[in-house]
């Protein structure tokens, strides 16, 4: 994909009379700071919180898997809202490091929670905790779900090669929960910018151990199984797609930035997020962070993000809050939401 080709972005469109409920997160207990990669690894600590804004990332325990992860983060979210598994019909969970190519990590999540419904898995890296909200708050909406419970995790660590210097430092491991269900009709999704870019896939894979190419010695060796990023092309596209997308969903909206209580950015890079605030003069202080103690950790980074948000007092109902999700397929989800 050339770097200049802009992302093709469908039409946005609403999902009004649902609201989001509660959040719940779980990150590992390993710290794995700078110093420590530094440490074992020989990376220039001093130069990953330059180039990112990381200062530290926890890494999942040799026993955890992404569903468990994914299961500590709905203990918490039920711990803080008095609700369980009993009270949903619907799990929908995003994540691109399933314990297993099957069956998916979304059954495996459904079955450790006794949660009585449809478990549905998306695969949309990055960009995977918004592609399952949306889903869901469409379910909610059609009335096909009372509740859903909606999920964002992944254990990267697993998919990263430690010798990559660029990559390796950028990605942690964590996972967050929220739920879904009927709201006010002021309430929910104003504008959604759901969408993907085939074209730029290459740009950011892990390219082998599926159907394409399965696991033999020889891929093994070759490093294939583990992630590669194109890291400039996607830094720019990554820009470029979160500050086209929030205008987009204001647009649609009718709304400004100033319309805005909090943002709420993919937690890729503070450099990403900077650059496209400054582009569309959004005061740094509408603007939640937590890069520089989790890292990158993708599906898991806005549910994360949003409980921290929310301990904070960042938000409250009947704000306004956007949330905006980029990564590998290219794919991206982005909305405004009223809480």
């Amino acid at each position: 994909m050339s770097n200049e080709r802009p992302s093709p972005r469908p039409a946005c469109r609403p999902l009004m009379g649902v609201r989001v409920v509660g959040t719940g997160k779980y990150v590992p207990d390993m710290v794995v700071a700078n110093s420590h990669l530094h440490a074992r690894l020989g990376f220039d600590s001093d130069w990953i919180v330059k180039r990112t804004g990381i200062l530290e990332r926890r890494h999942a325990a040799p026993h955890q898997a992404t569903s468990d992860l994914c299961v500590e983060a709905c203990h918490d979210l039920f711990a803080k809202t008095g609700l369980g598994a009993k009270d949903c019909d619907l799990l929908v969970l995003g994540t691109f490091t399933p314990d297993m190519s099957f069956p998916s990590t979304a059954c495996l999540v459904q079955d450790r929670l006794g949660l009585v419904g449809p478990a549905i898995e998306v695969e949309a890296a990055c960009a995977g905790f918004m592609y399952a909200l949306i889903t869901a708050a469409a379910y909610v909406k059609s009335g096909a779900s009372d509740r859903a419970l909606v999920i964002g995790g992944d254990t990267n660590s697993r998919v990263l090669n430690p010798s990559d210097i660029k990559t390796y430092p950028l990605f942690g491991d964590g996972a967050g929960a929220v739920f879904v269900e009927r709201g006010r009709p002021d309430q929910g999704i104003l504008a959604y910018s759901m969408g993907s870019d085939g074209a730029g896939g290459p740009l950011l894979w892990r390219e082998a151990c599926g159907s394409r190419l399965p696991p033999t010695p020889g891929l093994l060796a070759e490093n294939k199984h583990y992630m590669v990023m194109n890291g400039h092309a996607v830094f720019k596209w990554a820009v470029n797609i979160l500050c086209d997308t929030i205008t987009d969903v204001l647009d649609a909206a009718g709304l400004t930035v100033d319309d805005v209580a909090l943002f709420v950015a993919h937690q890729a890079n503070i450099r990403i997020i900077n650059a496209a605030i400054d582009t569309l003069n959004i005061p740094r202080a509408k603007v939640f962070n937590n890069l520089e103690r989790y890292g990158n950790t993708s599906a898991g980074s806005i549910p994360i993000a949003l409980d921290e948000a929310a301990a904070e007092g960042r938000f409250r109902d009947g704000d306004l809050v956007v949330l905006s999700g980029f990564g590998a397929g290219l794919a991206w989800g982005t909305a405004v939401m009223r809480w």
